[in-house]
C-alpha cells in the first residue's frame, strides 16, 4: 500500500512544480518595438539648408507620419512597449524625430524628442445624449399615436 503511493506523490510533486513554472514564465515581460526613428548617422547626414524632402527621404527613408499640410515635416515615431502578463501594455520609451521644412521645401531643422517631453491630453467625449435610450420600441410605437392629426390627413 506504501508502495503504491510513492510514486502518486512524486507525480503530484512534479505536476505542482510543472504548474508553479508555467505561472511564472507566463509573467515574463515581453517587450515590443513599433516604429523607426533614423539612427544619429543618418540625421548628421541631413545638411541644413541644402537638402530637399525628395532627398531626406532618400537618405533616411519613408517617414511614419507627415504634416496635415502639404510641405509641412516629417515624423520619424518610435514606441517601445512592455507587455507584463494580464496587465495593460505600458509605453517604456518613445522617440520621436521632427525633420521640418521652409517653404522652398529645403530642410530648416532636425528636431529629436523622448517620452519626458510629452504630455498627456485627457479625452473627453462629448456625446449628444437620445432620448431613446429608455424607450422600448413597442412604447416608441405607441408613443407616436398621440401625435396623430386626423386633420392633416384629410388636408
Amino acid at each position: 500500500m506504501i508502495a503504491s503511493v510513492l510514486p502518486f506523490k512524486a507525480a503530484f510533486r512534479s505536476t505542482i512544480l510543472g504548474l508553479a513554472v508555467l505561472a511564472v514564465s507566463g509573467c515574463a515581460a515581453i517587450y515590443r518595438n513599433h516604429g523607426y526613428v533614423p539612427k544619429p548617422e543618418e540625421l548628421d547626414a541631413i545638411q541644413l539648408g541644402k537638402d530637399t524632402r525628395d532627398n531626406v527621404i532618400k537618405a533616411v527613408g519613408p517617414p511614419s507620419s507627415s504634416g496635415v499640410l502639404k510641405d509641412s515635416g516629417l515624423y520619424y515615431v518610435s514606441t517601445r512597449m512592455r507587455h507584463y502578463g494580464p496587465t495593460e501594455p505600458k509605453i517604456v520609451s518613445r522617440e520621436v524625430v521632427a525633420i521640418n521644412f521652409d517653404q522652398r521645401g529645403v530642410v530648416s531643422g532636425i528636431e529629436r524628442y523622448g517620452l519626458e517631453d510629452g504630455r498627456a491630453i485627457p479625452i473627453q467625449r462629448r456625446v449628444t445624449s437620445s432620448s431613446v435610450e429608455d424607450k422600448t420600441f413597442l412604447r416608441q410605437l405607441l408613443g407616436n399615436l398621440g401625435r396623430f392629426n386626423p386633420g392633416s390627413v384629410l388636408e
